[in-house]
């Protein structure tokens, strides 16, 4: 063969094989980048708790479905849903269904739920008595005074028998809906954070769970548990994400990895006093 056609027949050779490694390599990335499935979960700076019962769903994530979880962490509530409709986060699970519905009106997003988690029943807490039924005439109660757990405090004054309401459809109840009040009772209105800090100077307060904890409030002073009812639907809390996200498989295999025997088990486990329990599947009466 004629030396310079060789050398040109040796040059294409090495061209075709460098292209050819190319794709190979574009392909493998592809595929690797296909396969790698990191789901982001915005929640709230978490207890030792939640982390514990995350760890149990990262774990089952991993080995069922080969998703690794991540977590970025929120001090605010008001900022986990902005970060998922901006998609610095892929899911979300810090809130209930009212308080959901109430972020979707009010700012026009369009975020959903794809699974449920836990509920945390609220109590009304008192450092002066010891049953609803010695809550004198004409004292005052405090309530959270943003509009979701405003709503969940006054159907828990419903369901203790100290007030009864009227709503209309799924509208969230306010003091403005208390037709019956026979112990004249005065409801004020506090930050949610300082419904616990209140009890001093109040003759009960209705706390959530999660201040209740960080105020370290004494089991005994709680005089009543938020029951577990047909009211309780929209407390249960969720994992959200944007609606044109909804029927993502590796979204849905996140709830899945979540809504297990293991999680269940690890909620008991961390709440063996009833302050989360596992939400998924209630029946509600």
């Amino acid at each position: 063969m004629n030396p310079r056609n060789r050398n040109i027949l040796i040059a294409a050779i090495v061209v075709i094989v460098v292209v050819v490694a190319g794709i190979i390599g574009v392909t493998s990335h592809k595929k690797s980048s296909a396969n790698s499935k990191t789901v982001n979960i915005g929640i709230m700076t978490s207890t030792k708790q939640d982390d514990a019962i995350w760890k149990v769903v990262s774990k089952t994530a991993k080995d069922k479905y080969g998703i690794t979880l991540k977590f970025t962490h929120f001090t605010d509530y008001t900022q986990p849903n902005k970060a998922l409709q901006n998609g610095s986060i892929d899911l979300d699970a810090f809130q209930h269904y009212a308080f959901l519905n109430e972020w979707n009106q009010a700012n026009k997003t369009d975020l959903v739920s794809i699974g449920d988690t836990m509920i945390s029943p609220i109590h009304i807490y008192s450092s002066k008595y010891k049953d609803v039924k010695d809550i004198p005439d004409n004292a005052t109660v405090a309530v959270p005074n943003d509009a979701s757990n405003e709503s969940r405090a006054l159907y828990v004054l419903k369901s203790a028998g100290l007030i009864k309401l009227d709503v209309s459809g799924d509208a969230l109840a306010t003091p403005k809906d208390v037709t019956e009040n026979p112990k004249h009772l005065v409801i004020k209105e506090l930050d949610a954070a300082q419904t616990a800090r209140a009890l001093d100077s109040v003759a009960a307060s209705v706390v959530n769970f999660n201040y209740a904890t960080a105020a370290k409030l004494p089991e005994n002073q709680s005089i009543y548990a938020e029951p577990i009812n047909k009211d309780s639907a929209q407390w249960i809390n969720l994992i959200a994400a944007k609606k044109s996200e909804k029927n993502n498989k590796i979204y849905k295999e996140v709830v899945k990895a979540y809504e297990t025997a293991a999680t269940k088990k690890a909620i008991k486990e961390q709440y063996p006093t009833g302050g989360e329990l596992p939400a998924w599947g209630l029946k509600l009466k």
